[in-house]
Parts: C-alpha cells; sequence; structure tokens
C-alpha cells in the first residue's frame, strides 16, 4: 500500500509552533531537566511565549480554532481560577526572628481554598501554563503529519545525543554534571539529568517515540526494502538509549523500557521481516540480527554499568529486606501515608500548588536516622498523591480531564504505530507516577504533553494523507 506524500510547505503558524516546541524541549532538557532552581525562571518565561502563541492562533484561526481550544483547555483555566483564587488565602505566616524566617500554619476551613505560600503557587502555575499551552499549539496549528514527525524526530535525535553525552561523562567517572562542571545533590545522575529515576522517566517517553518512528519506516519502506530509509539508524538508537537506563541506575525505569522494546518486538517483527525480504533479506536472518542487536546491547549495558548496576541490585537487595522486616514497603509506606494524611486535611482544594515540601513537615512522622539528622522530603515519591495534597481532588481531577479530553479523540480512530507508541510511553510514565516522582522534573512533564498532543493530532484527518 504506497503512501502519498505531501510536498508542500507548512504555515507561518506550523513553522512557530514546531519550532518553538523543538527548542523548549532541547533547552529544558539539556538545563539540567528543568530542576535547577535557576533554570526556573527562563524556562517559565519561555513557555509564556506558547501562551501568548495560544492567544493569537485562537484569534487568527476563527471560530473552530476557538472552539477546540476552549473545549480542550477549560480545565486547565478552571485550574487557573482556582490557584489564583488560593492565593488570596495564605495558609501560613512568615515570623521573622532577626535574620531567620519561620512559617506559622494560619488556620483556615477545609472547604476554603488556601495556598499555603502564594508566592510559590504562583511560580509552579506560570510553569505549568507555558508548558500545557506550548503543547496545545501542535493541536491548533500542526496540520501535517510530516511536520509532526520532524518534531518526534528531534525528541528522538536530542535523546540520542543526551544518552551519548551521559555515557561519555559516566565512562570517564565524571563526579558531576557537565564533566563535573556543577556538583550534583544526588549520586544517581545521568547526562544533564540530576536524578536517575528522572533521566529514566526521560528515556521511557524517547524511547518510545524513537520506536514508533522506526516501525513506522520499516513499513514505509516494506516495498522497497528495510535498508532504503532511516528504520537501521532508528534500530541503533533505540537500543543506545534503552542502555543507558540500567547504566544511569534507574531500576523501574528499566523495566518500563523493557515493556516498551519488547511491545516494540511484538508490534514490529512482521513489518521488520517484510522490509528485509524486500531488501532480499530472508526473515530468519533478519529475526537472528535483532537477536545479535539485543545482546550486543545488553552486553554494552552491563560492560558499561557493571558497578552501578551491581550497586543498585545489592540496594534492591536491602530495600526488599528492610520492607519485609519492618511490614508494607518500609519507610515509602510511612511516606505516603503520612502525605495521604497530608491530604485528607484539605481535600477538595488542598493545601496549595507546590506547597508540598513546606506543609509536609508538620505531617512527617519519621524519625530521624542514627546519627540524629531529620528525614526531610521535598516531593512524596508518588506524584498522584502529591498532586491530591496540592491542588486537592478538584485541582487533580482538573489536569486529569485536561489529559483526558484531548485522548478521548483517539478512540474509535485507526491508530498508527507512531500514534501506539506515544500513547504507550505516556500511559507507563503516567503508571509510574503512582510510586515515584518523574512529574517532579520540567522536561519530563513537557515531554509528556508533547507526546500526548503529538499523538492525538497525528491521528486526526491532516492536511496530509500519509498512511502511518
Amino acid at each position: 500500500m504506497s503512501e502519498k506524500r505531501d510536498y508542500g510547505r507548512p504555515g507561518i503558524a506550523e513553522s512557530v509552533v514546531a519550532a518553538d516546541a523543538i527548542v523548549f524541549l532541547c533547552g529544558v532538557s539539556w538545563a539540567f531537566g528543568g530542576n535547577a532552581d535557576w533554570v526556573r525562571t527562563p524556562i517559565s518565561i519561555w513557555g509564556s511565549l506558547g501562551v501568548l502563541t495560544t492567544a493569537w492562533l485562537v484569534v487568527r484561526g476563527g471560530r473552530s480554532s476557538r472552539s477546540r481550544a476552549i473545549s480542550w483547555s477549560w480545565p486547565i483555566l478552571a485550574l487557573n481560577i482556582l490557584v489564583m483564587a488560593s492565593c488570596l488565602k495564605p495558609g501560613f505566616r512568615v515570623l521573622k526572628f532577626g535574620a531567620d524566617s519561620y512559617l506559622l500554619p494560619v488556620a483556615i476551613p477545609w472547604w476554603q481554598p488556601s495556598a499555603a505560600r502564594p508566592d510559590i503557587a504562583i511560580r509552579a502555575l506560570w510553569l505549568f501554563d507555558g508548558i500545557y499551552f506550548s503543547c496545545l499549539n501542535i493541536a491548533l496549528a500542526i496540520r501535517r503529519r510530516t511536520t509532526l514527525r520532524l518534531i518526534l524526530s528531534c525528541i528522538a535525535g536530542n535523546g540520542l545525543l543526551l544518552a551519548a553525552f551521559g555515557t561519555v561523562q559516566k565512562l570517564v567517572n565524571s563526579t558531576g554534571i557537565y564533566f563535573g562542571a556543577i556538583k550534583s545533590p544526588q549520586d544517581y545522575f545521568f547526562a544533564s539529568f540530576v536524578y536517575d529515576n528522572h533521566w529514566g522517566a526521560f528515556m521511557v517517553l524517547t524511547v518510545s517515540t524513537c520506536v514508533g518512528l522506526t516501525l513506522r519506516y520499516c513499513l514505509r519502506e516494506g516495498a522497497g526494502g528495510l535498508f532504503r530509509g532511516p528504520a537501521p539508524m532508528g534500530f541503533v538508537a533505540t537500543m543506545a538509549m534503552a542502555i543507558t537506563v540500567p547504566l544511569s541506575g534507574a531500576r523501574a525505569c528499566t523495566v518500563l523500557v523493557g515493556i516498551v522494546l519488547a511491545v516494540g518486538l511484538a508490534k514490529g517483527i512482521r513489518p521488520i521481516v517484510a522490509g528485509a525480504r524486500a531488501s532480499g533479506i530472508s526473515g530468519g536472518a533478519a529475526c537472528i540480527a535483532l537477536a545479535v542487536l539485543a545482546f550486543l546491547s545488553a552486553w554494552g549495558a552491563w560492560t558499561l554499568g557493571r558497578d552501578t548496576i551491581s550497586g543498585r541490585l545489592v540496594k534492591t537487595r536491602e530495600q526488599v529486606a528492610a520492607a519485609w522486616e519492618q511490614g508494607g514497603l518500609g519507610a515509602r509506606s510511612v511516606l505516603y501515608h503520612d502525605t495521604w494524611r497530608m491530604a485528607k486535611a484539605r481535600p477538595l482544594f488542598g493545601w496549595g500548588m507546590g506547597s508540598y515540601p513546606s506543609v509536609f513537615q508538620l505531617y512527617n512522622t519519621q524519625e530521624p536516622h542514627g546519627d540524629k539528622i531529620p528525614v526531610v522530603y521535598h516531593d512524596a515519591h508518588s506524584d498522584w498523591l502529591q498532586s491530591l495534597s496540592e491542588v486537592g481532588f478538584a485541582g487533580t481531577s482538573l489536569i486529569g480531564i485536561a489529559a483526558m479530553l484531548p485522548i478521548f479523540q483517539l478512540f474509535g480512530k485507526s491508530r498508527s504505530l507512531i500514534v501506539t507508541f506515544l500513547m504507550l510511553g505516556c500511559t507507563l510514565v503516567a503508571a509510574y507516577a503512582w510510586i515515584e516522582f518523574p512529574f517532579g522534573n520540567v522536561a519530563v512533564v513537557l515531554g509528556w504533553w508533547l507526546c500526548l498532543f503529538c499523538a492525538v493530532q497525528y491521528a486526526a484527518p491532516l492536511e496530509s494523507s500519509d498512511r502511518a
């Protein structure tokens, strides 16, 4: 089945939105994944350009554009109203004694919106709005699958560059990010990311994107041969990125990437074999080549990261033993229980966006370790629980609805492999957020919404009549 090509040039709006998405993701991912305090303001300012672009697209696009923007973004607009209303009632009062400042809780009825730290809530909302509306613009402006594939190819290419950089950094035993120029607060950092689990979640999205693109080109090149296109490079790039997840020490994300690769093999074996046969190679030889590539990748991961992987396996056994001795999930179980108590104290609207580090200290029941240093948490290690504690059931539901409204557009439609794997990556990261905090990383949040809107728009009837 042949594929019609779209040789037309994209319009100004489409070019602007595509360039914004590509530069935004690349910039954030190389700027410590957005997890350094000093980069948050520049990222928010850049995101504000996306908000202005949304307004321009709505005014420029007419009734249909306004209808689509409002029908999908109304939960985020409602969230903005909720957060801004909560800032009118500060939940903490700042008391100053000389050079020291102390936070004193203020009694506010649970059913009234309140923000423990209004200044932090506004900054968190500013950052989130910039990310969301920059990604929404993909659905408002991009009408060509060629442009969408360009964005996705840049996501994959950027991930490959980061993976190569991180691997080299690992090989030279760098003691900090950018070859020791920046000291990382976490021992298990990778590439430009401060935390290994954030790198792992970012790779789940990126590897999923790369697998979808690679299999799509296997299908496209089936009539002329597997090697007459970018598919072979896609296989190599996929495995090169995948091996960095265990190399970084991200244990759960190693399993998630394994799921992506397993689904990719199940979905892609037929087009791969068909493309190989069109190139004059037997299906058996193609399967053997895939097996060799998988073996070499696994061997490479073990060779490069033997110490890291072994150390994480030992740590896993220790954690399992400690959890078994304490019952439940050990310290993590206590953390979840305390976070849930925090959420139940203000179930409707929460304590305010970005309030978790300030408020959780009131609910933290973990005892200091042997060195008597208090156990302090900046994140709940469960994005879903943290969202409930910060913006309550109302705010969490609005964010969930904002994600589901575009996803509903996929139901009943024929899905390409690109759409399938973009949604697989988004689903795995959202599920992972129950037991970790991938969305505590700006690059992961941005990548997640980008993949979501690219998937939805790719499945829509666009100007290009590309089959896959």
